[in-house]
């Protein structure tokens, strides 16, 4: 009786022990499970709720139903013009075939190994296969909603002119593709190879497109090229305007200083005449007179130069030195 107890006990402790070891296990929402025994899948479980298995003997591996993201790490790539940029690529994936899965990678950390090396490989053969100008747009509305710079000169053809040479600094290519379609093309290099390792990828999207340093540095040269470019053609106008003002400032000094030169020698020449006229009437009335002060006002601007006087007896002295002044 004692042994049968004993018995008893040890079957009730194995079939606790089934229990909790368990020959249940549970699926939850989102998630789908493979029963393995010695290596071997047994069984797929893709819906959630208590599922059954052979305890000791099967393992269980579950893997995530959902949508998952995958980053990949910044790409410095080549484009087909020789330019370098910054290609920043993430990416949506899920677990289509639980069992390729399994069989072929294993584990979530060797996928997202896996799906790295697929990814960087079509981003960069895309990228290096299209130019600058594809991989930065992503259509040709610039072309038509570009902005227009207007100049205000105060002259119509100078500021069509300078408009003019603005709006060519200002050109921009026309892209074929664009940057959506390059990635569109990335998902399609990806696509047909992902499925052999129980992968569905449901699309790659650019995150972050920039220049590399060097490429920076030369796309600012050239902008600062061509704002140099707009000012020279500025001083280049104010020189002309410049130039124009000056010769119209010259010819009009020219008209005035002509037009007085004019007016100063009639004015001298009527002064002249009746200068003379009144010396000669001065003279007709005291002829003595106008002789002594002529001799006056030649003494007064002449003699303030005279250094040394050798003799006075000179008739040009007669009024200085002369008994009786004359």
């Amino acid at each position: 009786m004692k042994r049968l107890a004993v018995i008893c006990g040890i079957v009730v402790a194995a079939l606790i022990l089934i229990l909790i070891i368990g020959p249940f296990f549970i699926v939850n929402e989102g998630e789908q499970a493979l029963v393995v025994r010695f290596g071997q899948i047994i069984h797929t479980y893709n819906t959630a709720g208590l599922k059954l298995r052979s305890p000791f003997i099967d393992g269980v591996v579950k893997y995530p139903k959902q949508v998952m993201p995958w980053d990949g790490e910044p790409q410095r790539i080549q484009t087909k013009e020789n330019q370098f940029i910054w290609v920043d690529t993430t990416a949506r994936w899920r677990i289509s075939d639980p069992v390729k899965f399994y069989e072929s990678i294993g584990t979530l950390e060797s996928a997202y190994g896996k799906l790295g090396d697929i990814l960087d490989s079509a981003v960069r053969n895309t990228i290096a296969t299209s130019y600058l100008r594809e991989a930065v747009r992503d259509s040709n509305k610039i072309l038509s909603t570009a902005v227009k710079e207007t100049f205000q000169t105060g002259d119509a053809a100078g500021s069509a002119a300078l408009e003019s040479l603005t709006q060519s600094q200002m050109s921009y290519e026309k892209i074929d593709k664009g940057r959506s379609v390059l990635f569109a093309e990335m998902l399609a290099a990806v696509k047909p190879i992902v499925p052999q390792y129980g992968i569905e990828v449901i699309d790659v999207i650019p995150r972050q497109i920039k220049y590399s340093d060097e490429l920076t540095e030369s796309v600012f040269n050239r902008m600062i090229k061509e704002r140099n470019q707009i000012a020279q053609a500025f001083r280049s106008y104010g020189e002309g305007q410049k130039a124009k003002i000056l010769g119209k400032l010259e010819n009009d000094k020219r008209s005035i200083l002509s037009e007085a030169y004019t007016v100063s020698e009639s004015t001298k020449g009527k002064a002249d005449a009746l200068a003379s006229k009144i010396y000669s009437d001065t003279y007709g009335r005291d002829a003595s007179f106008f002789d002594f002060w002529r001799a006056i006002e030649s003494y007064r601007q002449t003699m303030p130069n005279f250094t040394k006087t050798m003799s006075t007896d000179l008739d040009y002295f007669k009024y200085l030195y002369g008994t009786r002044g004359r």
